[in-house]
């Protein structure tokens, strides 16, 4: 590029700031014998070169004002529908997520230490191996997470004032767990169960636990 526009600059210089050939004595020696006349040859020669550099930007200002005015132009630039493009497929992946956590027992089982935890389905009861133990329990009369200890039960001796006092803290709860394999005890502030059975939540009316979504 820096070439040609050298060879252009040259070819501008040797057609409109030459001198005459047949006035070269008049440019080289003017009367007066001054250099005025060289002088103003190398004026001419650099406004010359001024006026092409302006007009080569010019030029490409203007070539990218079209190519601006093109793109804008174009019929199948729609800025909006690329808006709202974006924005439906971020709504589809949020509503997909709250799907995914939004999952609850049905019905909610309690269980001992030997049926696994998990989502609790109308299925599990008539197929042991797919029965689950809701492990995401939660109180809704004193707004407690049910903690549950596998392999524990609770001792007799326990009342409404120590799990008042000393949940959820399990290094003051196991003052009262006895070890009994195949059981689990469960716990909330207000209520608390021995289970070593599979047992539907829905038979013990007086346990306000609900499951608190997977």
């Amino acid at each position: 590029m820096a070439e040609d526009l050298d060879e252009l600059l040259d070819e501008v210089e040797s057609k409109f700031c030459s001198p005459d050939p047949l006035r070269l004595d008049m440019v080289e020696r003017p009367r007066g014998g001054g250099g005025g006349g060289v002088l103003s040859n190398d004026r001419n020669r650099a406004e010359a070169k001024e006026n092409l550099r302006s007009t080569e930007a010019f030029k490409k200002e203007d070539d990218l004002d079209s190519l601006i005015n093109e793109i804008f132009e174009e019929p199948n630039f729609d800025k909006k529908h690329f808006k709202l493009k974006s924005k439906s497929s971020g709504n589809t992946s949020v509503r997909a997520s709250i799907r995914g956590l939004g999952k609850s027992c049905s019905p909610v089982y309690l269980g001992g230490s030997a049926v696994p935890c998990g989502i609790g389905t109308n299925t599990s009861q008539r197929a042991f191996s797919l029965t689950r133990a809701c492990d995401r329990l939660r109180c809704v009369a004193c707004d407690f997470w049910v903690v549950s200890y596998d392999d524990h039960r609770w001792d007799r001796s326990c009342d409404y004032l120590f799990f008042r006092n000393n949940m959820p803290e399990f290094h003051k709860l196991k003052t009262k767990l006895v070890k009994k394999k195949g059981t689990r005890a469960y716990a909330c502030q207000c209520s608390w169960r021995t289970i070593e059975d599979l047992t539907d939540l829905q038979t013990d009316h007086q346990l306000r636990w609900v499951c608190g979504k997977h």
